[in-house]
């Protein structure tokens, strides 16, 4: 009875140990990562980094003078060299380390053993990047950071940059448009693209930008953030008179680059290799970010009259997508499907887009025409999302590489109140002003008075 009595005093307690730690390890994933997860991998990694180094064949044959030093000094037999290893830097989603590659390895040879080292010293996952020759890092992911996305401190925010969403390697994902700047969003309803908007849009309200909407689903998406739109077209018949106005404000600023550097003016546009970011501060138009959602409405037809519009508009679509990035124009296009089947125009205006974002898609093929012709690797990982992961997507550009990305929770109310908030930075295109939208303006509540009212007399 006393052996039975001392047992349950002490099973006790640590039946509730383990599982307070189970239900830490499962929904807050980070805290068990700090106080428990990082500590256990850590040693992990240090006890067996030359086994594990050797099990993967990332060691390479000892050079002849350490061979004779080794003898000389001690009767152990001499093992195989693995990388040097730098300093274990621990962060608040994993694990950060530097190696020195051996003579005659390559960074893919340790990017080939990831998923060994994952396994080996018990994290999520493991990403090798090259650092400069001969060194690499390798970033150890503790616990899955997509399932609760939570933007880290350091986004690399700035100018005309905007920290959009999170990369399963715990870095943040950047929506550069110096870098990339046209862009196309695929996704099927309740995707998670229309989060993945308001993310862009917040992140450019605070800045010296532009904003021209075109939403043909009656402004439903883009009407809240009207207070720091400069334009907003909400059916294809403003569209197709907002479109011409963006590229007679690119011609414009064509000749503002042709006059300051003395181009002749009848030098083509599509010689013109300079732009408005060589231009003196004081005289450079703002950018301009075209924001266009559902852009297959753009492209249905019901009649004759309508087919001529849609030509003209994916025209102005094409020559701004050619042409828009010198004049600081750059287009974000939106929508569930974008192939052939849209119409003439289609397919070359998706291979002006160099960026790539696929959100969950109702079919293979969709996947297919938005990363098929740049990272054909990433359609099955496209497919693979799940429904019940809203907001995950791929991401990829044309320079081949991709990955997973997931943005986190904004509120329409949020994102329209940030908007308002920036209302006052909208700057002043006089080709815009025709097609800038109506704000309501917000009523304001009188205070009650706290002096009471002289009473009525006879």
């Amino acid at each position: 009875m006393t052996d039975l009595t001392t047992l349950l005093e002490v099973g006790g307690p640590l039946a509730a140990l383990g599982g307070g730690t189970a239900y830490t390890r499962a929904k807050y994933p980070a805290v068990y990562w700090s106080a428990i997860g990082g500590p256990i991998s850590t040693a992990r990694l240090l006890s067996s980094y030359s086994s594990v180094m050797e099990a993967c064949g990332l060691t390479v044959a000892p050079s002849r003078l350490r061979v004779l030093a080794v003898k000389a000094t001690t009767r152990r037999e001499v093992r195989p060299v693995p990388p040097r290893r730098g300093i274990i830097r621990p962060t608040s989603t994993g694990l950060r380390l530097r190696l020195r590659l051996a003579p005659g390895q390559e960074p893919a040879d340790v990017a080939a053993s990831a998923e060994r080292l994952r396994h080996a010293w018990g994290v999520h996952a493991v990403y090798v990047t090259t650092v400069k020759p001969g060194v690499v890092e390798l970033r150890l992911v503790g616990y899955d950071v997509l399932r609760r996305v939570r933007m880290p401190r350091n986004t690399g925010s700035g100018f005309l940059k905007v920290p959009v969403a999170l990369r399963e390697d715990a870095m943040p994902f950047v929506r550069d448009y110096r870098t990339v700047p046209h862009q196309l969003t695929l996704g099927a309803t309740l995707s998670g693209k229309s989060m993945y908007l308001r993310h862009l849009i917040t992140g450019l309200a605070p800045q010296p930008v532009a904003l021209v909407g075109i939403d043909c689903k009656r402004g439903v998406e883009l009407a809240p953030f009207a207070p720091r739109l400069s334009a907003l077209a909400t059916d294809p018949d403003e569209a197709a008179e907002l479109l011409p106005a963006l590229v007679k404000e690119m011609e414009d600023r064509y000749d503002l680059i042709k006059a300051r550097q003395g181009i002749a003016p009848e030098t083509p546009d599509e010689e013109i290799t300079s732009d408005i970011w060589g231009l003196p501060e004081g005289e450079r138009p703002v950018p301009v970010v075209l924001f266009v959602d559902e852009v297959a409405e753009l492209f249905l037809t019901a009649t004759r009259k309508d087919e001529e519009r849609r030509d003209e508009m994916v025209t102005q679509l094409i020559r701004l997508a050619q042409l828009g990035r010198a004049a600081g124009i750059y287009l974000e296009v939106c929508g569930q499907r974008f192939g052939a089947e849209l119409g003439k125009g289609a397919t070359m205006l998706r291979a002006q887009l160099t960026g790539r974002v696929c959100h969950r898609v109702n079919d293979e093929a969709s996947a297919k025409m938005a990363l098929g012709d740049i990272a054909p690797e990433a359609v099955s990982a496209a497919c693979a999302i799940a429904p019940e992961l809203p907001g995950l997507a791929v991401a990829g550009d044309t320079s081949g590489g991709w990955s997973r990305i997931r943005t986190p929770h904004l509120s329409l109310g949020s994102a329209a109140e940030i908007c308002r908030e920036s209302a006052h930075l909208v700057p002043d295109l006089h080709a815009l002003k025709p097609f800038r939208p109506d704000v309501p303006v917000r009523p304001t509540e009188t205070p009650a008075s706290a002096v009471l009212p002289h009473p009525a007399t006879d």
